[in-house]
C-alpha cells in the first residue's frame, strides 16, 4: 500500500517506509525530524519539468504524462517499484498543494505498474 503525506504534517502512527520523493530538501526541516527510511530524489521530476508545471491545475494532465515519460527512462524507478511491492510506503512531499503534486502522480504511476 502506498500513502501520500505532506512532510510538514506530524508523523502519525501509520506503518510504512517514509520515503521523501522530492528533488529538493524541504525548507526548514531537519533530517532527524523527517524520520525517513530514504530520500529518493532521483525519482522526482526534473527541475525543468517541476518549474514548468508550477502547480498549475491546467497543466496537471500534461505534467503527469511528461513525468511518467521521465519515470519510464529512469533506472531508479524499478528500485522504487520493487520497494513498493515488498513494503507499505509513505511518499512524502513538501508542496502546499496536496492533490496535484509529484508524490500523487508518482503513487498513481507506481500503482499502475504494480497492477500489470
Amino acid at each position: 500500500m502506498i500513502k501520500v503525506e505532506r512532510i510538514y504534517s506530524a508523523a502519525g502512527d501509520e506503518k510504512g517506509m517514509r520515503i521523501l520523493v522530492e528533488r529538493l530538501w524541504p525548507r526548514g526541516f531537519t533530517k532527524e525530524k523527517a524520520n525517513l527510511a530514504m530520500w529518493m530524489k532521483d525519482t522526482a521530476p526534473t527541475d525543468t519539468l517541476r518549474k514548468w508545471f508550477n502547480h498549475d491545475p491546467a497543466k496537471w494532465q500534461e505534467f503527469k504524462r511528461k513525468y511518467y515519460e521521465e519515470l519510464d527512462k529512469n533506472p531508479e524507478t524499478e528500485k522504487l517499484i520493487d520497494i513498493c511491492k515488498k513494503n507499505d510506503v509513505i511518499f512524502l512531499f513538501s508542496s502546499k498543494e496536496e492533490r496535484m503534486n509529484n508524490a500523487v502522480a508518482l503513487k498513481e504511476y507506481i500503482e499502475q505498474k504494480i497492477k500489470k
